[in-house]
């Protein structure tokens, strides 16, 4: 595909997590046929890019995040030519692709590891990163982020080896040249077979806290301290993503979008601005567990203002409320019961106005919402069992740790893709490796696709007004009503054009008064004709202008 040097600023972006989009054999799994049998679908939206969660070869402790081989497609989703065929069939239809990079840590079984567990001195010793015990014990203190020691005791080589995700998922030692050359020489072979992009998964931590020292955070209920901050944000790292960028990615117009650890307004722009040759825009990573307790619309709104400032000069933004990492936007930003419709239609308008890219994750555009499965061992996500066993630890009854735990799963994002009122949702005609959300029978794409005021066809609309304005792809923004803790009401301009958005962040009638001129309703979740100054916005209203010249 050719591509000019900022392409990305253009793209609507649809994440699909292939495991749970469309399966084409009966076995209950998503896959590359059944990705290839949707693409129409894809494309009727107007997207023009696909980012693909990992398909490489893995055991899927954690759903393909571990991997095994990065030059192999795992066979639960194909061969390389279904690959090919997929490539092949997004291009044809002038769509992107984009795949997810997992470089901070492989698999236990990827082949480098079993050599270097094998080996204090042969040719893959130095890949991870090994330590010797201390007083008998672990290294350090450090807990992994899915809970326990980010240590793990090696008996064939008799050292412990570090991981700051699951045990199964070993830590790179990004400081070893012969390591970093394969990665290399393995990206390149990715961008020779005509990918177009990379999502690059958990890259703030390669370079590690110097001496490995404790880490000072509090410990955990099981003894362990939390030392992704202290790994987080290195020069190492920078260093690192800024030589992948400039040797690899930029020569071939390739775009880049970072999941980083943004701990303060100036990661955004050391990640995302185009003076430090790293990242075209990047992802911050926020625990559930934090956002689910912090969020409000208006520190939502403060974000948007405050990061738009940081990159504004010479840095891009990634748009988005929904992943394969959160709960549903409709049940965690909105109202999932009485206003589903409309608070996914008002969230929708106010991520496709904003500056940056816009993602749309898979279902995202049916208004799918959170799972509950009545036990913790319907769950598959490694995370949410971890976070039930912490709750369990702390002295949470069962009923409780798993209300917290459903609360924050990743499952919540993973549930089958609901296609009909069929059974498994369309998904599968086998059993689904995930139990399918209850409510396919009133939430899913073909009973949207053809009803003009379903959130798919608002979805198409909006995706549409986005792809055909330069000003709404590439314009100022301005914000009114900043300390208001529930009205966005902000602006697009770009020479001569100008569009405005005023929406209501809140289950309740709320009167807004603003600067509003004369202009022509262009969208309106509640089929509003007209705005004024001064209106009652109906429970999640959302309206989209364009200013009169």
């Amino acid at each position: 595909m050719k591509r000019s040097k900022d392409w990305f600023k253009d793209l609507v972006i649809y994440q699909i997590y292939p495991r749970s989009f469309m399966d084409s054999n009966g076995d209950g799994i998503g896959d590359l046929k059944g990705i290839i049998s949707r693409l129409d679908y894809i494309a009727s939206l107007g997207v023009n890019a696909i980012w693909l969660s990992p398909i490489y070869e893995s055991p899927c402790y954690d759903n393909g995040y571990d991997i095994s081989d990065y030059q192999s497609i795992d066979p639960m989703y194909g061969t390389f030519d279904d690959f090919i065929a997929f490539r092949d069939g997004c291009h044809e239809r002038g769509i992107a692709v984009i795949m997810d990079l997992v470089i901070n840590h492989t698999s236990h079984m990827h082949r480098w590891f079993k050599a270097s567990s094998a080996s204090r001195t042969g040719e893959y010793s130095d890949y991870y990163i090994w330590k010797d015990p201390v007083d008998g014990h672990e290294p350090n203190n450090w807990a992994s982020c899915f809970g326990g020691s980010a240590w793990e005791w090696c008996p064939e080589r008799g050292q412990y080896y570090l991981h700051l995700f699951a045990k199964e998922q070993p830590d790179l030692n990004w400081e070893c040249e012969a390591l970093r050359n394969e990665v290399f020489g393995m990206i390149k072979w990715w961008i020779d077979n005509g990918v177009d992009g990379f999502r690059v998964d958990a890259i703030s931590y390669m370079e590690k806290y110097p001496g490995f020292a404790d880490s000072p955070e509090p410990p955990m209920p099981d003894g362990y301290s939390l030392a992704m901050n202290e790994c987080s944000n290195r020069e190492g790292t920078h260093r690192i993503i800024s030589c992948i960028k400039q040797s690899l990615l930029e020569p071939a117009s390739i775009m880049s979008v970072g999941e980083v650890n943004c701990m303060k307004l100036s990661d955004y722009h050391d990640y995302a601005s185009q003076s430090r040759h790293e990242f075209d825009m990047c992802i911050p990573f926020i625990s559930p567990i934090v956002e689910i307790s912090s969020w409000s619309p208006l520190s939502m709104k403060k974000n948007i203002i405050d990061t738009y400032a940081e990159l504004k000069a010479d840095g891009w933004w990634a748009r988005f409320l929904s992943n394969h990492d959160k709960p549903r936007q409709v049940s965690l930003y909105g109202n999932d019961r009485e206003y589903r419709k409309e608070s996914a239609k008002m969230l929708a308008s106010i991520m496709h106005m904003l500056p940056g890219t816009p993602f749309v994750f898979q279902g995202e555009e049916l208004a799918m919402a959170d799972i509950r499965y009545d036990s913790i061992d319907d769950y598959d996500d490694i995370d949410t069992k971890n976070v039930y066993r912490e709750m369990i630890l702390s002295g949470k009854s069962e009923a409780e740790a798993l209300d917290i735990a459903a609360a924050v799963s990743r499952d919540n994002a993973r549930t089958p893709m609901q296609w009909s009122a069929e059974r498994n949702a369309g998904f599968s005609e086998g059993t689904p490796w995930l139990g399918v959300n209850p409510d396919y029978k009133d939430v899913n794409a073909e009973k949207e696709i053809d009803d003009p005021d379903s959130v798919l066809s608002f979805y198409r609309d909006l995706i549409h007004l986005r792809r055909g304005s330069e000003c709404i792809r590439r314009g100022d923004l301005s914000f009114q009503l900043e300390d208001d803790p529930y009205l966005f009401v902000f602006s697009r301009n770009l020479g001569n054009e100008s569009y405005m958005v005023i929406a209501n962040f809140s289950d309740s009638r709320r009167h807004c008064h603003a600067d509003v001129p004369s202009c022509d309703v262009i969208m309106s979740n509640y089929g509003r004709a007209s705005v004024s100054s001064d209106m009652d916005l109906e429970p999640y209203e959302a309206v989209i202008v364009k200013v009169k010249q």
